[in-house]
């Protein structure tokens, strides 16, 4: 483990040939790029090629990665996903935040061409989704919310009141007793959050 030079966001690190691409960085066109500012970092772990990493300076920033679990809250919808900002990876909170897109076909496991984003997120919804690929240079991570235990935990309804879940595809208002569609999340204890 050899910590190199600094790098930018954007720069051209190696090719795929030489080295394989770790956390921080992103491969296109056969190359390895830095997905953000920081250290880049060798590691040989046993494989033939060393994992090429990029690290941030200042107290390592946490990165979410794929397969990791995420609590984002939605800014925006149309009819072919909703734009997230991650808050959280595990029970971690984020420094500063990353944007993430979640696929009408990443919502559900089931019936995907059935699907409709706005009966299954609304903007300021909290989710949980599940991070599925590291996106593009614009840092847009792919979620996916097709698993029973993700999806919305968190929603207002029209009257500004906390809605309760009372199926896997609606919430209810406990004020205006209105019905509004969710791709609700079967929470499981250890992501509740006070």
């Amino acid at each position: 483990r050899q910590p190199l030079s600094p790098c930018v966001a954007g720069e051209r690190l190696c090719s795929t040939e030489e080295a394989t691409a770790g956390s921080g960085t992103y491969t296109r066109h056969g190359f390895i790029f830095s997905s953000l500012a920081g250290c880049l970092e060798r590691t040989n772990e046993d494989s033939e090629l060393p994992v090429v990493s990029v690290v941030r300076d200042s107290e390592s920033q946490l990165l979410p990665n794929v397969g990791a679990v995420v609590t984002c809250k939605v800014c925006s919808i149309n009819s072919r996903f909703a734009k997230v900002h991650i808050l959280y990876v595990g029970s971690t909170p984020l420094k500063s935040t990353f944007r993430g897109t979640i696929r009408r076909e990443d919502i559900r496991a089931t019936e995907k061409d059935k699907v409709e984003v706005y009966k299954s997120f609304r903007p300021s919804d909290i989710v949980l989704a599940k991070v599925i690929s590291l996106g593009d240079a614009q840092s847009n991570y792919l979620l996916s919310t097709a698993e029973n235990e993700l999806g919305v935990v968190v929603a207002r309804s029209e009257a500004g009141v906390q809605m309760v879940p009372i199926s896997w595809c609606e919430m209810q208002c406990p004020r205006t007793h209105t019905k509004e569609f969710r791709k609700v999340a079967r929470v499981q204890p250890q992501f509740l959050q006070t």
